[in-house]
């Protein structure tokens, strides 16, 4: 699963705020921000959301492996509008 700078890098690389990632992934606002904290540790299902929105806008979710971090990157090529332009951001009420 992510951690939480995972998902704070996730939403940097894609220009996201917190509310935005929320509403990508359909999950509380307060889990987004409590888990980036270290204030909570949220269920397996909503960690699964987060991390499945954010990958489906096209960021890369790196495991720790030989001795090296965990870390988060976009997808290559990165995800681009025709016009050039990073993905949209998700709708926000």
């Amino acid at each position: 699963m992510i951690t939480p700078a995972q998902m704070r890098a996730g939403r940097a690389l894609l220009g996201w705020s917190q509310q935005q990632l929320a509403a990508a992934a359909k999950i509380g606002l307060a889990s987004v921000n409590n888990y980036e904290r270290g204030a909570s540790d949220p269920r397996l299902s909503t960690l699964r959301e987060a991390r499945d929105a954010m990958a489906k806008a096209g960021v890369i979710f790196i495991e720790p492996a030989g001795g090296e971090g965990e870390g988060a990157k976009l997808a290559s090529p990165s995800p681009v509008k025709s016009e050039g332009a990073r993905m949209a951001k998700p709708d926000v009420p």
